[in-house]
C-alpha cells in the first residue's frame, strides 16, 4: 500500500512488485526506528490542522487517541510495517484509516512525505546525539576519576614511537578526557542543526493551506522552524553528513585510545592488564591474553570515521529539491550510530577494571626519558640551553649519562598539576548546551 498509488491491474502490478523490490529494499526496517517520531509528528501535525480550521475539534481528538494507541504500542514493541506497506508513514495513516474511517485519510493535508521524513529522521537523530552525548558524559567522568587515581604514577612518553619524556598515567588518562570534550563541542553543534522545524515545508515549496509551523516548532520541542521551505527539503542529507562528522571525530578518540590500550597491555610494555575474562585466548597458544574488545572499538570507531564521506559521496552531485538518493543514508548512518553508541558503552564498562602498573620508570632501558630534565637543570645553572643540550647529548654517546630519574618540573596541564576541575568545567560548559 503507498500513498501515492493509482488503481492498477494485470502487467502493472507485477512491474510494480519488481519495482517496489528494488526501491524499498530494507527500509522499512530502519523506518520502526522512526515509528515512535512519525507519530509524534502526526500528533503535533493534526493539532495544527485544527487549530487553524482544517480538522473539527472531533476529528482532532478521534485522532489524538488513536495515534495516542499507536504510540503505546510502539514503546511496547508491537508496533509492525505490515508486508505490502511501503514505508511507516504510510503504516500510520493506513492504522488510523482502518480504526476511525475517512478522518484518518485527512491527516495527511498541508504535508508531504518529503517533509514528514524530514521531522521523523530530526527528532530520531536529536534524542539519538543526546544519547551519545550522555554516553560520553559517563566515559569523560570515568577517565577523569582514573586520571586522579593514577595522577602519580610515572608512564613512559613516546615520539615516533620512541621513548621521549616522562609523562604519567593521570596525563595519559586526562588528555583521552579533554579531548571528549573538543568532541562535544561538535556534538552539540550537530544536535543545534538537528533542532530546526521543517514541517511544513511539504514537498519543498510550502503549503496553500494556512498552516502554523511556529505552532508545529514549539510543539515538537524544536528550537526555531527552517524557515526557508526550499531550504529546509535541502537539509536532508546535509543533516546526516553533520551528525556524521560529529560521530567520527568523537570516534577518532575512541579509536586512538583502544590503539595505546593494545600497545601497553603488550607482554613488551605491561604498563596495564585487565581480569583474564575481560580478555581473549588463542586457540593454540595457551599463554595469550588478548585485548579482543579494544580492537574492535579500534576498527568500529574507524569505520564510523568513513561515514561522513559516504555521505558526501553519496549526496555531493545532487541540484535542490528532493531525490530518493536520500533514503539510503538511513542505512548509512543508523546502524553506526549504534555502532558508536556500543562503543562509548563497552570503554566505561572495561576501564572500571583496568590495572594500572607503578614503578614502570625503575626500568633502567627508560633513563634517558630524563634527558632533557638534565638539559633544564644546566640551563637553571646559568649555562646556555644549546650548550647544555651538547653537554647532555656527549654524556649520552659516552655512556656516563647518569639522572635522579625524577620529574623536577611542573606547571599547568602537566604532571603534578593536571588542571582536572579546569578541564571538567570546560567539558560541562559545552554539555550543558544541549537542550
Amino acid at each position: 500500500m503507498k500513498l501515492w498509488d493509482k488503481n492498477k491491474s494485470g502487467e502493472e502490478v507485477e512491474q510494480a512488485k519488481i519495482i517496489e523490490k528494488f526501491t524499498v529494499g530494507n527500509d522499512r526496517d530502519f523506518d520502526l526506528l522512526l515509528a515512535e517520531y512519525d507519530i509524534k509528528g502526526n500528533l503535533a501535525h493534526a493539532e495544527m490542522l485544527s487549530k487553524v480550521g482544517l480538522l473539527s475539534e472531533e476529528e482532532w481528538k478521534l485522532l489524538e487517541k488513536e495515534l495516542l494507541l499507536m504510540l503505546e504500542e510502539v514503546k511496547q514493541g508491537k508496533f509492525i510495517i505490515e508486508e505490502g506497506v511501503e514505508d511507516v508513514h504510510s503504516q500510520v495513516e493506513f492504522n488510523l484509516t482502518q480504526k476511525i474511517g475517512e478522518v484518518g485519510k485527512k491527516i495527511h493535508s498541508a504535508r508531504s512525505r518529503n517533509d514528514q521524513v524530514l521531522v521523523d529522521l530530526k527528532l530520531f537523530l536529536k534524542e539519538e546525539v543526546k544519547q551519545i552525548a550522555q554516553l560520553t558524559e559517563k566515559l569523560f567522568n570515568r577517565l577523569q576519576s582514573l586520571s586522579e587515581e593514577h595522577k602519580d604514577k610515572l608512564l613512559p612518553g613516546y615520539t615516533h614511537l620512541q621513548i621521549a619524556m616522562p609523562s604519567s598515567f593521570g596525563l595519559w588518562f586526562g588528555a583521552y578526557a579533554e579531548a571528549l570534550t573538543d568532541d562535544m563541542e561538535l556534538l552539540v553543534s550537530a544536535y543545534n542543526v538537528t533542532n530546526k522545524n521543517p514541517l511544513g515545508s511539504a514537498a519543498g515549496y510550502g503549503s496553500s493551506f494556512p498552516i502554523d509551523r511556529e505552532f508545529t516548532t514549539k510543539k515538537l520541542g524544536f528550537d526555531t522552524p527552517n524557515y526557508n521551505v526550499v531550504y529546509a527539503q535541502m537539509t536532508r542529507g546535509k543533516v546526516e553528513k553533520i551528525v556524521a562528522m560529529a560521530m567520527a571525530n568523537l570516534a577518532g578518540t575512541l579509536s586512538k585510545f583502544s590503539y595505546d590500550v593494545c600497545l601497553y597491555i603488550n607482554q613488551n610494555f605491561g604498563f596495564v592488564k585487565f581480569p583474564d575474562a575481560l580478555t581473549t585466548g588463542s586457540s593454540i597458544m595457551p599463554h595469550k591474553k588478548n585485548p579482543d574488545v579494544f580492537e574492535l572499538v579500534r576498527a568500529k570507531s574507524n569505520r564510523i570515521q568513513s561515514l561522513p564521506n559516504e555521505l558526501i559521496l553519496m549526496t555531493n552531485n545532487l541540484p535542490s529539491g528532493y531525490h530518493r538518493d536520500w533514503q539510503l543514508t538511513k542505512e548509512i548512518l543508523f546502524p553506526g550510530i549504534e555502532s558508536l553508541k556500543d562503543c562509548l558503552s563497552i570503554l566505561d564498562y572495561m576501564l572500571q577494571y583496568i590495572e594500572v602498573k607503578d614503578g614502570i620508570l625503575e626500568d633502567p632501558k627508560y633513563k634517558f626519558l630524563f634527558s632533557v630534565e638534565e638539559v633544564n637543570k644546566e640551563v637553571l645553572q646559568g649555562l646556555p640551553f644549546r650548550e647544555a643540550y651538547k653537554k647532555v647529548g656527549q654524556a649520552i654517546e659516552a655512556g656516563s649519562f647518569e639522572t635522579d630519574a625524577k620529574v623536577n618540573h611542573t606547571h599547568l596541564g602537566s604532571i603534578g598539576n593536571l588542571a582536572t576541575e579546569q578541564i571538567k568545567t570546560a567539558f560541562y560548559k559545552v554539555f550543558e548546551k544541549m537542550k
